[in-house]
């Protein structure tokens, strides 16, 4: 079986790539009042989910994959995305650097995949609990995380709108 990745991959990775320009352009012109409420307290915020993307880019999905396509035998580090919420302070961080530093990673994580040469997708790591994961689970994965985090955010503005307002937005539409 040849090591080429595959229409996949290579439709994967563009959108990833594409992302880029939604996460800019849905994430950008935010006012502090935006991007630090919640609909409920248990809820992210803007600023959380920022945070978020940011970590999940450089330690979950990009390392990950990197593991199953170089170290698969060794060890995988674990990662626990919701402590890092307390953890590194979402709520304490700036918005806007935050923001550059995941639009950066993106970029990083985007000339990287362009860069590894003939990956071997099919190579997997064997997790305890979740059985074997290959690294094309990983790559659609990590563009899924991304459409999550869309219709996250999606919500999180009608939400604001809403509660900016206090129209019923039935007219629009059924959420």
């Amino acid at each position: 079986m040849s090591n080429e990745p595959t229409f996949k991959s290579h439709y994967i990775i563009s959108e990833l790539n594409n992302n880029w320009d939604d996460f800019k352009s849905v994430l950008s012109a935010i006012s502090k009042q935006e991007y630090l409420w919640k609909s409920a307290p248990d809820k992210w915020c803007m600023l959380e989910i920022v945070c978020h993307l940011y970590d999940e880019e450089r330690n979950d999905f990009r390392e990950r994959l990197n593991h199953v396509l170089t170290t698969p035998d060794l060890p995988m580090t674990d990662i626990d995305p919701i402590s890092w919420v307390t953890l590194n302070d979402y709520i304490n961080q700036d918005y806007h650097e935050m923001l550059n530093r995941f639009l950066m990673e993106r970029k990083n994580s985007i000339k990287w995949l362009n860069s590894l040469s003939s990956p071997d997708y099919n190579q997997a790591y064997f997790h305890p609990k979740f059985g074997s994961l290959n690294g094309e689970l990983f790559l659609a994965n990590w563009l899924a995380h991304d459409y999550l985090h869309f219709r996250q955010i999606a919500k999180l503005k009608y939400d604001f709108l809403k509660f900016q307002t206090g129209q019923n937005l039935k007219y629009a539409g059924n959420w």
